[in-house]
């Protein structure tokens, strides 16, 4: 079901498969069959987690793999009730994103343009395109070499849930594209892994993009895929960018998961009444203060 009917991703579909599996298999100690168990046990599961140091985002997790599960019987008529309509979930802590200041991605770019070779052209091809669209790492390695042949303005992505968006692309994108592409081996995917019928792994990029932080000058545990998703939303707001646009571009499904870049607006709201408020000096001028997301 999630496979055909939601589009899930290759990701989602094996973390729910762990989920699941291991939900089964303390059916089975505990002498259940994983169909038939009920509220009891679907709260004893979770607090047992809570006992394995299991973090709170992984006993989240998986109070959203049983929730969906037993919907999923209950919609079939396996069962006629579903044992985790009241199961609580762990409350998560909203962290911040990890972000990147525009000068640090400028630098960024600046050392993966004086990279040598075809792996410097690679780089600062798929940088360009990170920052200019806020793709995530496994849409941009699976785009195809069409998708940037010829005079491309856009791309066409198919996202989590095989949610569709349109993405503009920067002239300086295509150029640097146009130029990897240039004595780039024929292949399917734009960015070929060592066999040129298979995309370049998340963790073969991964890797390359810590090797040109070290080359700007930045912590590479600073820089990720997902860090330069959260500079491009992050900057785009500072800008005045407003939210809606930027949860399209992101391809979230609810605002509410673009609402955790608000954090810049108050940045810049701050900056606003410092640089312009008439009374900017007096203690009478506007403050803001963060608020907690």
């Amino acid at each position: 079901m999630l496979s055909a009917e939601r589009g899930a991703a290759r990701n989602t579909l094996a973390a729910y498969r762990a989920d699941l599996t291991d939900y089964a298999a303390e059916a089975t100690r505990q002498g259940t069959r994983v169909e038939a168990a009920d509220s009891q046990f679907a709260r004893s599961y979770i607090a047992g987690l809570a006992a394995q140091g299991l973090s709170a985002r992984t006993q989240a997790r998986r109070v959203s793999a049983l929730r969906q599960f037993h919907r999923f019987l209950l919609q079939e008529a396996v069962r006629e009730d579903d044992p985790t309509l009241l199961l609580e979930s762990p409350r998560l802590p909203r962290n911040l994103p990890k972000n990147l200041a525009e000068t640090q991605v400028e630098a960024l770019l600046a050392a993966a343009s004086a990279h040598p070779g075809r792996t410097g052209r690679l780089a600062r091809a798929a940088l360009e395109i990170l920052y200019a669209t806020g793709l995530r790492v496994s849409e941009l390695l699976s785009l195809p070499r069409t998708a940037l042949v010829g005079k491309a303005e856009v791309l066409v992505i198919r996202g989590k849930g095989g949610r569709e968006r349109v993405v503009p692309l920067s002239a300086a994108a295509k150029e640097a594209a146009a130029a990897f592409l240039a004595d780039a081996p024929a292949g399917r995917y734009l960015f070929p892994g060592r066999d040129a019928r298979s995309p370049m792994t998340r963790q073969g990029f991964a890797l390359l993009l810590k090797q040109i932080a070290l080359e700007a000058g930045l912590d590479p545990a600073l820089v990720s895929p997902h860090v330069l998703r959260h500079a491009f939303a992050s900057h785009l707001l500072a800008h005045g960018a407003d939210l809606r646009s930027v949860q399209l571009l992101l391809g979230h499904a609810d605002i509410a998961t673009t609402q955790i870049y608000t954090h810049v607006l108050d940045e810049r709201l701050r900056q606003v009444v410092t640089e312009h408020h008439p009374l900017a000096s007096s203690p009478r001028a506007p403050q803001f203060t963060r608020r907690t997301p």
